[in-house]
């Protein structure tokens, strides 16, 4: 992957910030810091991440979370420059942050809450901390900056007898993290003693296999430090014992332990390097370490040593799980790991779903919308992207590949950053237009595996008219977060956002047209003045839980949203006339019947005339987009010639077609 310059990621990062700041309402530390959860979300490295702001002598904290198996307590501080490349983030700056985050804790800890006014967002943040102080297995401070930082290692120390562990996300490392293609840095592990081998020799080069097997304990110990990084090229989350085979896990587990390896399949698992020792012929004899380990199969397996040992109290001693290993050249993960992960048979069948950045959907969101362009309403008459980043790193990628600054303006000019979006926002989007935020509220990657699952169950039909509409969302879900922000969402805002656009959605039976939104490129004042009517009588519902949670808590459960779906609100008569006649589920979100199939038959029936008068049509009225025009141009001079349309052309044209006559183009008899 092409690399972006250190001192350009750093202006882009610091402009975008800016940029978050002003749309939003909040301070560039906040934003910088809701950026960087984000990324760490979806990386794996945490959970359930809120921002609150505190600071007294002696003490200062940014935001905080909770570990998605509620072991660890995250603390949060935040170093934010507007010219980072001028200094450098010292040691003892360093020290100081982490000193000071940790007598925060320890400050909750001795009754700091009582002295906070409940409505603050800090009230919450102290009563979390006090709480997991006395359930959690250790603490994790992470200090996270836009500076280029002189020492990232610090060591472990203790707090009451929990191991306290120090992260420092600086400029660098943030950079590596943009620019590599992965979601987190490889994780690397040494086996001592060394774990006996057998190896199984391979004719291809670009990888080898290798049979082991695993103690229980280092498999669930292993999951408990990097959690689902360790599954990133797998399923992105675990599903709890939801399935019998998860409960036949945890019975073997707990009560024939010595049978696992003889009832349980084992794991599958890759690495970029493996470390041998070698036996007196030169072939490895164990495995002393490896380099970028991702356990591709066996996900489950993982994830149901660590709850039983952590959860159960099993002991795992005389666990021992089975591990095919695979060695594979760098260059070769993307293509040979999902082969890997899709044919092999493990308790929980993987299906093609899993893999989730070469899912058709994906696929077809990027194919679609880097040939979308969306209407220009500024004036300037310049169209632009929204760029649909299905892998990581593909926005930074090509922006590198732009190698001139002049090339790079151009660039975000046409792909303005503000309209880059991830699977795990495009996630957010639909299922708060599903009337889903339970769902988004239980962070971002596992709202994604529920989006991922509801989409093997009824994958939708993607097309240009399905694409234009969930950007139409994400265009609605991004006004009322600066909505929200306006009524003082503040840490909450995030939740306010998904239940209020749920909300909207459940009021007008997802009658809201999102066509126009599109057209526009944002909502109208109608929809604006009755966002702000509804936001802060969901903010209210949200805040307030009914069940003794805090808030972080109480939005994740399915109660919330009954709650807020029982909010008194009567949806304005201003907003009714602007309502669609036919409900926009899932069902009708895409353009047409029918599937791909056909199109071009469908679009020979239409004669040439008629797509060279839809040309004249939309130009006289200005009524289609240039590229709409241009298709109706392309398809009528084809179908002269008696050429066949290519079927995705024909789909978007069929497409444009429809549109021009709901917006009154009228056929020639």
């Amino acid at each position: 992957m092409a690399e972006l310059d250190l001192a350009e990621f750093s202006r882009s990062l610091v402009a975008d910030v800016q940029a978050t700041a002003d749309a939003e309402g909040t301070t560039t530390p906040e934003a910088f810091t809701r950026r960087v959860f984000e990324d760490l979300e979806q990386a794996g490295v945490v959970s359930n991440t809120f921002t609150a702001y505190h600071k007294m002598h002696g003490h200062e904290v940014h935001g905080y979370g909770i570990g998605e198996s509620g072991e660890s307590l995250d603390l949060f501080v935040t170093d934010f420059q507007l010219a980072p490349l001028e200094t450098k983030l010292t040691k003892a700056q360093t020290e100081t942050s982490f000193r000071r985050l940790l007598a925060f804790v320890q400050r909750c800890r001795d009754g700091l809450q009582q002295h906070i006014d409940e409505s603050f967002d800090v009230y919450d943040m102290c009563a979390a901390v006090e709480k997991a102080l006395t359930e959690v297995q250790r603490i994790r401070l992470f200090l996270l900056s836009n500076r280029v930082s002189t020492s990232t290692e610090v060591p472990v120390s203790h707090f009451d007898g929990l191991p306290v562990t120090h992260e420092v996300w600086d400029l660098a490392r943030l950079h590596r993290h943009a620019t590599s293609g992965a979601l987190g840095e490889p994780i690397m592990v040494p086996f001592s003693p060394p774990l006996p081998c057998v190896s199984a020799p391979s004719s291809e080069e670009d990888h080898s296999v290798v049979l082991a097997v695993i103690p229980g304990e280092l498999l669930a110990e292993l999951y408990a430090e990097y959690g689902t990084r360790l599954l990133e090229l797998n399923v992105r989350s675990f599903l709890q014992t939801r399935g019998a085979v998860n409960r036949g896990i945890r019975e073997t587990l707990l009560h024939a332990p010595g049978r696992f390896l003889a009832y349980n399949n084992g794991i599958t698992a890759t690495a970029s390097q493996v470390d041998f020792v070698r036996g007196p012929d030169g072939g490895p004899t164990h495995i002393s370490g490896v380099h970028g380990l991702q356990i591709v199969n066996g996900g489950q397996t993982t994830a149901s040593l660590h709850y039983a040992r952590s959860r159960d109290k099993a002991d795992l001693s005389h666990v021992r799980v089975q591990m095919k290993l695979t060695e594979v050249a760098p260059e070769r993960l993307s293509e040979i790991v999902p082969k890997i992960s899709e044919y092999s048979n493990t308790q929980n069948r993987v299906t093609q779903v899993d893999f989730s950045s070469n899912h058709d959907y994906h696929v077809d969101m990027q194919r679609i919308t880097r040939s979308l362009w969306a209407p220009a309403t500024d004036g300037s008459g310049q169209e632009t992207h929204w760029f649909y980043e299905r892998a990581r790193g593909q926005y930074t990628d090509e922006l590198a590949k732009a190698r001139t600054p002049a090339r790079q303006r151009q660039f975000k000019k046409l792909n303005p950053t503000k309209q880059k979006f991830t699977k795990a926002d495009l996630a957010k989007f639909v299922h708060s237009w599903n009337q889903l935020p339970y769902h988004v509220s239980r962070g971002a990657q596992k709202n994604f595996v529920e989006f991922m699952v509801n989409l093997d169950e009824a994958p939708p039909r993607v097309d240009v008219q399905y694409c234009q509409r969930v950007i139409a969302m994400a265009i609605l879900f991004k006004a009322v977060d600066r909505i929200a922000a306006i009524h003082g969402a503040g840490s909450h805002k995030s939740m306010i956002t998904t239940y209020t656009v749920a909300r909207l959605s459940l009021a007008t039976d997802r009658r809201i047209d999102l066509d126009r939104i599109w057209r526009e490129q944002g909502v109208s004042p109608v929809l604006e003045a009755a966002i702000h009517d509804l936001c802060p009588r969901v903010m209210r519902a949200v805040t307030t839980p009914l069940e003794g949670n805090h808030v972080g808590e109480w939005a994740k459960k399915a109660a919330c949203w009954d709650a807020v779906s029982r909010v008194p609100w009567t949806i304005p008569r201003a907003l009714v006339s602007e309502l669609l006649d036919h409900s926009l589920d899932e069902a009708a979100l895409a353009g047409g019947d029918g599937d791909h199939e056909g199109a071009a038959e469908a679009v020979a029936l239409v004669p040439s005339d008629e797509w060279l008068a839809i040309e004249r049509w939309a130009k006289e009225t200005r009524n289609l987009e240039p590229w709409q025009r241009q298709l109706a141009q392309f398809v009528g001079r084809r179908l002269e010639l008696e050429q066949e349309v290519p079927e995705t052309q024909a789909v978007q044209a069929l497409h444009a077609r429809t549109e021009a006559l709901r917006l009154g183009f009228t056929p020639q008899p």
